[in-house]
């Protein structure tokens, strides 16, 4: 017999296999001779990328392309100041590269510990090895929750049902005998056995399917994706910008050649939001880095953010909001049945479950096997049949038949035991019924006509931190709804317990139609008799009403739902298959984790939404100044050193530290509009002021140095008008935000006070007027930009 939370569909019916020797699997030396011919599951680790792959990401893209050959051509035309930029560009490719490969050693460790560490029998003995050790013919042993690595074909099966419904679809289990081929990325759902490996490696079907075939499905990233649209149109307004602001510096203005070239990489550099995306990585890397401290594994990095944006959550009540372990609190006779038989059938049930969940270990741990009796026949539980049951050959010679499962499903709607059932439903505590089969185990319907003899009374232990974790997501407005597969009522006085109001409804009574089913669900917290099918479908319920739904679970019955929610976290002490398809894992099994990683996906999307407005404000400011040379047929007002100096202050440091900042703000969708909203105004408003600054520059200085003059003047605007971006940003303020901005701008008045400084980057304030000036338009695009952004948050609310 086998009895797990698990599995949906067939009620085979499996004699037990004689005893027998069974095979002794590899030898040692048959083992080596494998690994030396190559032989051995040698698939790399899905979650980590390599050091060169790493590299080759950050190095290799198409804004490092073109600042590249910008810089060399830099590097022979004009001083080193102008060059400045691409040291800068080497420097962030760098921190890139550091932070995504301390993110990768995070990884790697925590994936050592989540890893699955399959059984296979050598020189007769059983030992648990890497999946990647595995090798060619190999005895494979497995059990309810166990994950098929490679394929196989089966040598042992016992009441053995196999869930290939990742691979194929197909939602109902398939009962496996010896010599069935096993395909690898299906797991077991009832029964145990074990298989020889017949394909190893990239040999395995699920490997051949594709790299990301063990995680079949992949988290959207707002964030990257918006990132990706706006770089794309970015590009498009560099374009036509950049060609004609060449023309413009090279042939329309008779300038010097080396002094044109210089002023042209001026323009051009300024349009690429080159730190954007390095940002980006490096507060997803670091997000990974501080929830690998929590032993909390995140298999897809952009997991970190959806959880962030999550409305629902679905928890699985066994091993998430209790702890994994039940003891058993009293048996209760029924019919004056003898109470001394009824512990000898539950010890000889629990004797021959190989692989008990934490229902039946309880019973084993309250009920010792006597030895007495000889299992001939078993019925493995599922999920969709609530119960399971076994054939003995007692000391008499006589075959008695056992059902345990569920009293409402094994029981009659007007039995009176349900009554008793209900009393200790309402107390939180989970019942299960010991009953006699008046049929045969192979029977249609072997509950039908069965007999009670007694209910086992389990208490569940509630985790310690589930209820403040509750109360988390209901300050967050989450909606936490509890789907499992134990009593409705049951379930419903443990939320209660826990705070978690809302009604308790049984899901046997849930309509099938998808729009009916999410509008109970949208009225109740809880549901209870869930079978894994729908669980799934209670997920799709959720997500066609719009809700962003993560799913938490540790059973296999939880694997379809973990697998179509939106985000997928298991436990750590889980089954194998369920952190197989789950984007995220609790490796230290508490549930308290979630919040933390909850606030790290905030953090992200809040942060590079900020630091975006200030990448994307340089960028617009930056193809409107190029568009305004054009037209007017004058030199670019900045030379590279110029637009590097600003950059740094009012975007690339605060940036850094903005970006890492703490941030519990409310994710929010549409992150492309949110930023552009923003962007394109600053950017209009800043190039604007910028542009009249230089032109009455033009018109106010004469003679030799005029041009060092007009450029210092329309820096000290753009540099105030960038300051005041910056300030705007950094809102809310807190008191290293203040000092922070101020900090920049004692920095940049400490550039034009001291001379060396105002000679390595050209700047110097010629007479009293123009500065002034400068800074009056300064001011009045300040104030124009408050205006404006606060018209915009009336106008267009995220």
């Amino acid at each position: 017999m086998t009895h797990i939370d698990a599995g949906a569909g067939l009620d085979p019916v499996h004699p037990v296999a004689p005893p027998g020797t069974p095979s002794t699997g590899l030898t040692r030396a048959q083992v080596a001779e494998r690994v030396a011919r190559g032989q051995v599951n040698d698939v790399p680790v899905r979650s980590s990328r390599s050091l060169a792959e790493i590299v080759r990401a950050n190095v290799f893209t198409r804004f490092n392309a073109i600042i590249g050959v910008l810089w060399i051509v830099t590097l022979f035309v004009a001083p080193i100041q102008d060059s400045l930029f691409g040291f800068v560009i080497l420097a962030n490719t760098g921190i890139g590269i550091v932070q995504e490969w301390r993110a990768k050693k995070t990884l790697d460790s925590l994936a050592v510990i989540g890893e699955a560490r399959p059984t296979v029998r050598r020189d007769g003995r059983s030992v648990e090895v890497p999946t990647s050790a595995i090798v060619l013919d190999d005895l494979v042993e497995i059990g309810p929750g166990d994950k098929i690595v490679v394929d196989g074909v089966c040598a042992e099966a016992e009441g053995l049902e196999i869930d290939e419904s990742l691979l194929t679809g197909e939602a109902d289990p398939v009962l496996k005998r010896t010599g069935d081929r096993l395909l690898s990325g299906s797991f077991v759902v009832a029964g145990g056995g074990a298989f020889t490996a017949t394909k190893v490696g990239r040999e395995a079907y699920a490997a051949q399917l594709a790299e990301e075939a063990s995680r079949f499905t992949l988290v959207h990233s707002e964030l990257r994706t918006g990132i990706s649209t706006i770089l794309k149109y970015v590009t498009w307004m560099m374009i036509p910008a950049a060609l004609g602001l060449i023309v413009t510096q090279l042939v329309v203005k008779s300038n010097d050649f080396k002094g044109s070239i210089a002023r042209t990489i001026g323009g051009i550099i300024p349009m690429v939001p080159e730190g954007l995306v390095l940002l980006t990585s490096v507060a997803f890397a670091i997000g990974v880095i501080r929830l690998g401290r929590k032993q909390c594994l995140v298999q897809e990095l952009p997991a970190i953010e959806g959880l962030a944006r999550v409305d629902t959550v679905c928890l699985d009540k066994t091993g998430t909001l209790t702890e994994g372990g039940m003891d058993v609190s009293a048996l209760r006779m029924l019919d004056g049945a003898d109470e001394e038989h009824a512990r000898k059938v539950l010890g000889a049930l629990g004797e021959s479950d190989p692989h008990p969940n934490a229902s039946l270990q309880a019973i084993i741990d309250a009920y010792p096997d006597s030895e007495e009796w000889r299992c001939v026949e078993s019925l493995p539980f599922s999920s969709a049949r609530k119960y399971s049951g076994a054939a003995f050959s007692e000391g008499d010679g006589q075959v008695s038949s056992w059902l345990l499962g569920a009293p409402d499903v094994l029981l009659g709607a007007d039995d009176p035991a349900l009554a008793e059932t209900s009393r200790l439903n309402e107390q939180g505590l989970r019942v299960l019924l010991l009953a006699r089969a008046a049929r045969g185990l192979d029977a249609p319907e072997p509950a039908e006509d069965a007999r009670p003899v007694a209910l086992v009374v389990l208490e569940q232990r509630l985790r310690p931190d589930a209820a403040e974790t509750l109360r988390y997501f209901a300050d967050q407005h989450v909606h936490a709804k509890i789907i499992s597969g134990d009593n409705a009522v049951s379930v419903g006085a443990v939320a209660q317990k826990l705070g978690l109001k809302g009604a308790a409804v049984d899901a046997r009574k849930l309509p099938a139609e998808l729009p009916e089913m999410a509008r109970a669900m949208d009225r109740a917290t809880v549901f209870g008799r869930v079978t894994p099918r729908q669980k799934r479908e209670m997920v799709g319920a959720l997500q066609s009403e719009g809700h962003t739904v993560a799913m938490t679970g540790d059973g296999v019955n939880d694997v379809l739902a973990l697998k179509d929610a939106d985000i997928g976290v298991s436990m750590g002490s889980g089954s194998e298959a369920t952190r197989a398809v789950a984007q995220i894992v609790l490796l230290n099994n508490s549930f308290a984790t979630l919040p933390s990683v909850v606030a790290e996906g905030r953090r992200v999307i809040g942060n590079i939404t900020r630091v975006a407005t200030l990448f994307l404000v340089k960028t617009v400011y930056s193809v409107l100044l190029a568009l305004l040379v054009v037209c007017w047929q004058v030199e670019y007002p900045f030379l590279p050193r110029h637009l590097t100096l600003l950059s740094t202050l009012t975007i690339g440091i605060p940036a850094f530290f903005l970006a890492l900042a703490p941030n519990t703000e409310r994710a929010r969708p549409h992150f492309v509009r949110r930023v552009m909203r923003y962007s394109i105004p600053g950017g209009l408003v800043a190039g604007l002021a910028t542009f009249a600054t230089y032109l009455l520059a033009r018109h106010h200085y004469t003679g030799e140095g005029a041009l060092s003059a007009e450029t210092s003047a329309a820096t000290l605007t753009l540099f105030l008008i960038s300051m005041w971006v910056l300030a705007i940003i950094a809102r809310p303020y807190t008191w290293w935000r203040i000092a922070l901005v101020a900090a920049m701008g004692v920095a940049f008045l400490f550039v034009l006070i001291v001379p060396w400084l105002q000679d390595f980057f050209a700047l110097r304030l010629v007479g009293n007027t123009m500065p002034w000036a400068a800074v009056g338009i300064a001011a009045v695009a300040a104030a124009a930009l408050e205006l404006m952004w606060r018209w915009v948050d009336r106008r267009f609310p995220a």
